[in-house]
């Protein structure tokens, strides 16, 4: 499968590199404002939403522990009232970084029935009905989400609402989480009917679940596709060469490589600046044929190693 212009429509646009001050992406810290403050990084949001819908993108990602990013995209949504745009969200980690470069953590995980209710009443509040999707955030096979009915109902509900249910992944079992989580029902009905996973040329570990989740009629998100910066920071050589002689920069190729992957419905991007957009954008208009993926894809790590790898980063 090759891809072209018309993939556009499956990028989205992910705010976690702008709603808070540090975040783990390498090649993020000189793309930011210098002083970082809230009104600064208000407006850098605000910036490159406006750029991204300007080229078409529509669906924009976000999440409760995204700092304000929440509160910033509620600003952008009033102000500019844009048509069209799809927006999803997630509960169970809480900012608690107090927006502070040094915080010793940034971030706390809690996936019960409390957070889950205490997080929805804020989504729905800072979204309202623009808020089409709701995602446990970083679920694992090992969750106690899935020992908890009410939770499990509790979510269920949303559909009631016209909102549909999902889970983003995160580690080296992906795959596991996926396909334990499409499993779980409530009333005998599945509760999820999206995931959201990472998936790059480094970390491929989750396609076959994330393909057989798709063939099953769920959507499929793809996060990360740019390896939290490593891809355009540090790309392995051969994918640094294939780039520069199709004149583009890494991250395009990343991008481009994640949307030849026929399974992935929106395709997410997560840049820190209106420049590091219109380069991931650019992986929307190039074309990959079987032997460039087979070669681009031969390069992926351990499922072990690159979660380890992830885990050393340092929010910055």
């Amino acid at each position: 499968m090759s891809t072209s212009t018309h993939s556009l429509a499956r990028v989205g646009l992910g705010l976690a590199a702008l709603g808070r001050p540090a975040y783990i992406n390498v090649g993020r810290a000189d793309q930011l404002p210098p002083s970082r403050d809230i009104e600064a990084m208000r407006g850098a949001t605000h910036e490159v939403l406006d750029a991204a819908y300007q080229a078409g993108v529509r669906w924009i990602d976000t999440a409760r522990s995204y700092g304000l990013a929440e509160e910033f995209l509620a600003d952008w949504l009033t102000e500019r009232r844009p048509e069209g745009v799809t927006v999803s969200s997630k509960w169970g980690y809480a900012y608690v970084g107090g927006w502070r470069l040094d915080a010793e953590v940034h971030e706390a995980k809690e996936h019960s029935l409390a957070r889950f209710r205490a997080q929805w009443t804020e989504s729905r509040e800072r979204l309202g009905d623009v808020l089409a999707l709701y995602q446990v955030h970083s679920l694992t096979a090992d969750s106690p989400l899935f020992d908890d009915q009410a939770l499990v109902e509790a979510m269920a509900a949303l559909a009631d609402e016209g909102v549909r249910v999902g889970f983003s992944t995160s580690g080296p079992a992906q795959a596991d989480t996926i396909r334990r989580a499409f499993e779980l029902t409530a009333q005998g009905c599945p509760v999820f009917t999206s995931v959201q996973s990472t998936w790059n040329l480094l970390e491929q570990s989750a396609g076959d679940a994330l393909a057989e989740a798709a063939e099953a009629g769920n959507s499929v998100l793809v996060k990360e596709t740019l390896a939290n910066g490593r891809l355009v920071v540090d790309p392995p050589p051969v994918i640094a060469a294939f780039a520069s002689d199709r004149n583009v920069t890494p991250d395009a190729v990343a991008v481009a490589a994640v949307l030849a992957q026929p399974w992935a419905s929106t395709v997410l991007v997560g840049p820190a600046s209106t420049a590091q957009l219109a380069s991931n954008l650019r992986g929307a208009g190039l074309d990959l044929g079987a032997g460039d993926l087979a070669l681009l894809c031969g390069f992926r790590e351990s499922a072990g190693g690159y979660w380890a790898n992830r885990s050393s980063l340092r929010w910055q």
